[in-house]
């Protein structure tokens, strides 16, 4: 009887071997979603029950705003794209960033 633990992974096929990390990176990739989505649920409550104290305070959250709109523009609008770049690039400007 020894103390160490056995590494079973390491008795087990190729194949099964890569389908166990496959299972494990993707349950650690859901769970950090789900925090993630939890955190940002978290973010917009406060956002919506506080009001903006001031201008950049506002701007932080148009941001937010406007990165969620970006990420549902299909891929084939750069117009759209690049109007929100260049609002994003007026925040940098207009707050001392760029």
């Amino acid at each position: 009887m020894t103390d160490q633990p056995v590494d079973l992974d390491k008795h087990r096929g190729m194949a099964a071997q890569k389908a166990t990390d496959l299972r494990r990176a993707l349950a650690d990739v859901e769970a950090n979603l789900r925090e993630l989505r939890e955190r940002e649920a978290d973010l917009e409550n406060r956002m919506m029950t506080v009001p903006a104290a001031s201008w950049p305070e506002a701007a932080v959250r148009a941001r937010h705003l406007l990165n969620l709109y970006a990420a549902s523009l299909p891929a084939e609008d750069t117009r759209h794209r690049a109007l929100v770049a260049a609002l994003f690039d007026d925040f940098a400007r207009l707050s001392g960033e760029g």
